[in-house]
Formats: C-alpha cells, sequence, structure tokens
C-alpha cells in the first residue's frame, strides 16, 4: 500500500478514481470527480466518436485538473477514438476488454498514462509486460461486464499485488471508506470507484435508474449471460426473461436474440427499468442516496480517516 504511487502518477490529491461507465460517466460527473480531488474518467463505451471528442472539450474547459478516459478495446470506431484522444491530447486513459499489448505503444508514444482492467493475476501479469502504467484489478462484485474467474476483491488484490511491480487500483465493492481503507490494506495503492458514483447528482445516467441503485438491498443485482460476455445486473423484468430463456437451454444465438441491441443505453440511460439491463455492483445494496460527487469524495475520505484511526486502537 502506497497512496502516493497513484495520487504522483495522475498528479491527484486523492488516490480515488472514478470509474468510466458507460451511461452515466459524461463531463459533468468527470470534471466534478476531478475538481474535487479525484481522477474522473469519461465512459467512451457508450459514446460515438463525435460525442465523445465533445465530452472531452467539456471536461477541458470545467476543469484543469487531471482527468482521463475509459476505452474498452473491442470499441468498433477504436481508430478513431484513439485518434481524437491524441488530438485532444487527452491526459491519462484506462483501457479493458482487449489485449494492452495492441494499444499501448500508441498511447505511451503520445505522452499519455495507460492503465488496463484486469480480473485475475494472469492478466495483471501480461498488461505490465505490455508496458502499462498501472492496474486496476476489479473483483466479481463489480457491477457491468466481469471477468470470467469470478474472483472477489478481497481474493484478487493480495494476489495481484504480490505478483506485479507497478501500482495498483482495487475495483468492486468499493463505496466507502472502510472499503477503501480494506482494499488498501490487502495491497492496493488506491481504489477504482463505480457503483457510488452513478447515484451522483452529475451522473448522466436516468433518475430512474439512479434511484433504483439507492432502493436496491442485499441480493440485488446478479451476474448472468456468462456465454456472451459476463454482466452483473440489477433482477428486473429483463433479467427474469434471461432467466427464463436459461430453463430452455439456449444457444448463444438465443441468448444475443434476447439481449437485442442497445439494451444497457434503454435502462440506464432512457429509464425503462423494465426492459432495460440494469448494469451497477453488489455494494448497491449500501447506497442510499443520491449526493453530490464531491460529497462522496470527501465522505469516502473522511470515512478511511476515521476507521484508519479506529484500527489503530486495536490490539491483539
Amino acid at each position: 500500500m502506497n497512496p502516493r504511487r497513484i495520487t504522483e502518477l495522475f498528479n491527484i490529491k486523492y488516490p480515488i478514481i472514478q470509474g468510466g461507465m458507460i451511461w452515466a460517466s459524461g463531463h459533468k460527473l468527470v470534471s466534478a470527480v476531478s475538481n474535487a480531488g479525484g481522477l474522473g474518467l469519461l465512459g467512451a463505451g457508450s459514446m460515438y466518436p463525435h460525442v465523445l471528442k465533445e465530452h472531452i472539450q467539456k471536461t477541458k474547459n470545467s476543469t484543469h485538473k487531471p482527468y482521463g478516459v475509459n476505452i474498452p478495446l473491442l470499441y468498433a470506431d477504436l481508430d478513431q477514438i484513439l485518434e481524437i484522444i491524441i488530438e485532444e491530447k487527452v491526459p491519462i486513459v484506462f483501457t479493458s476488454a482487449g489485449n494492452p499489448k495492441t494499444y499501448t505503444p500508441i498511447l505511451k508514444e503520445a505522452g499519455i498514462k495507460v492503465v488496463h482492467v484486469v480480473s485475475s493475476v494472469k492478466f495483471a501479469l501480461k498488461a505490465q509486460e505490455a508496458g502499462v502504467d498501472a492496474v486496476v484489478a476489479e473483483g466479481f462484485e463489480a457491477g457491468g461486464h466481469n471477468g470470467r474467474e469470478e474472483s472477489t476483491t478481497l481474493t484478487l488484490i493480495p494476489q495481484v499485488a504480490k505478483a506485479i511491480d507497478i501500482p495498483l487500483m482495487a475495483a468492486g465493492g468499493i463505496a466507502t471508506g472502510q472499503g477503501m481503507l480494506a482494499a488498501m490494506a490487502l495491497g492496493a495503492d488506491g481504489v477504482q470507484v463505480g457503483s457510488r458514483f452513478v447515484a451522483t447528482h452529475e451522473a448522466s445516467s436516468h433518475m430512474s435508474f439512479k434511484q433504483a441503485v439507492v432502493d436496491a438491498g442485499e441480493g440485488a443485482t446478479h451476474l448472468t449471460l456468462k456465454e456472451l460476455a459476463p454482466v452483473r445486473l440489477l433482477r428486473n423484468k429483463f433479467w427474469q426473461d434471461v432467466q427464463e430463456l436459461y430453463t430452455s437451454n439456449p444457444s448463444i444465438e438465443d441468448l444475443k436474440q434476447l439481449l437485442g441491441r442497445a439494451r444497457a443505453k434503454k435502462g440506464m440511460f432512457e429509464g425503462d427499468m423494465n426492459e432495460g439491463e440494469l448494469e451497477i455492483g453488489q455494494i448497491s445494496g449500501l447506497i442510499d442516496d443520491i449526493i453530490p460527487a464531491a460529497q462522496v469524495v470527501e465522505n469516502m475520505i473522511n470515512e478511511f480517516n476515521t476507521a484508519k484511526q479506529e484500527l489503530s486502537k486495536v490490539n491483539f
């Protein structure tokens, strides 16, 4: 645990990264988190190239602090996205869902710091070999698309910390300062937080989705569609339709047909709570209000410091 490895790498005050989530991480959320001392990330996965360019420019007009972009490497318009990122001089890029060896050299040559999101020790080592500046190790608890290994954050972080030499951020099930302290005690240098930032005023996701996150209790999410790409969702009518389809031993094509196109946009951005795909993490059971993004950062730091002080009183 060495938070300075993160704060100095990104030139930020706190080792708190806001996850680049689709349909939630627009310029308002990103600039709010960066202005509060964390690192905001635009979620390029739900943006056409011209939309991403607009959000980058609006972010630069809203903050003079460091910010970044999250890019799923399976993105259809990846070449255009990379061209825009380099042209706009984006300082930091987080990559996911693909091979970091392909694009890390291009980004590094442009002077961009590169971080890759992984779900296992194996992929953390591959990312380190690819030359990334840091990795995010994301546990099974996380919302949205997950690794197939189903390793929890509690078990994943110490194993990755033991295996790599570069800075490490933990993700999956972290929304409080206590969770941040736990992750860092396990060997992480900082944390990436997703679900907690969904339930903020600045998140671009639909208010109905934000409220559903607040209303969610323990066990409200489930990992499904593993044959396509494992994804953690809130249980709703669409989720139930998926479970019913599984009773008939469906083919991959059957699952693709049910999923259709733009299902996540329909739920998280347009607010269709029945037919939409509602991607959120298990930690939603601890989220009970919609607050400003800056307050999320402040609360986490205060909780971290308090928990650290209380823990220092414990002796065995």
